[in-house]
């Protein structure tokens, strides 16, 4: 957990600055927020023509030093899915005594595959890093068009009234996910938060249950 806790980390260190507040007194955790990098569009050969449509571009490392990925040279189609190319939502439900629900929809164009597993979910430019809720993997999801995927965050698990609140999560797929995205979840206390797997239908992503 404490390899997964850096690995996230250092990604959500360089996408995202979380502002956090304190609970109870003396206990507030500044965060860091920063949108997720854009894709960098693949420069044409020869000079383009004026008023040209630019196409598709795969997105490029962060960085030449940085190792290649499976983000890198995306196609667009059939690949695993990264946050970058996710449309990610979140949304307080009240049932199982509160928690989050996390949505996900492939963007235009992209047809990907989500594993069965959890995703990886943060807060805090200290990565808490939410504990898989389940103890089995799924299916794996794909997405295109409308189709979602659900997973429910209960971001506090403890009884007591140390919580750290949040106002957004750092979300990606995998620990290895080079584009993690920061998601607004409203003020959240969070304390020892889970997470469960991606389902399909909301009913099955509530955590505890």
């Amino acid at each position: 957990m404490r390899t997964r806790r850096l690995a996230l980390t250092a990604a959500a260190v360089a996408a995202l600055a979380a502002t956090a507040t304190a609970c109870g007194p003396d206990n507030s955790d500044a965060g860091s927020t920063a949108a997720s990098p854009a894709a960098t569009a693949a420069a044409p050969t020869g000079a383009a023509p004026t008023g040209a449509a630019p196409t598709k571009a795969a997105t490029m490392p962060k960085s030449p030093a940085a190792p290649s990925s499976p983000a890198a040279d995306k196609s667009g189609y059939g690949q695993t899915c990264g946050a970058n190319d996710l449309v990610l939502g979140a949304k307080a439900e009240s049932q199982a005594g509160g928690y989050i629900l996390i949505t996900a929809k492939a963007k235009p164009g992209i047809t990907c595959t989500l594993p069965g597993a959890h995703p990886t979910i943060a807060f805090g430019s200290g990565g808490i890093e939410a504990a898989g809720a389940e103890h089995a993997t799924g299916d794996p999801i794909t997405l295109s068009g409308t189709k979602t995927a659900y997973a429910g965050v209960m971001s506090k698990t403890t009884k007591d009234n140390q919580a750290v609140e949040f106002t957004d999560a750092i979300v990606g797929i995998g620990n290895a996910d080079p584009n993690p995205a920061s998601v607004p979840v409203g003020r959240t206390p969070v304390d020892k938060p889970i997470v469960t797997n991606w389902h399909t239908l909301p009913k099955d992503a509530v955590p505890g249950i």
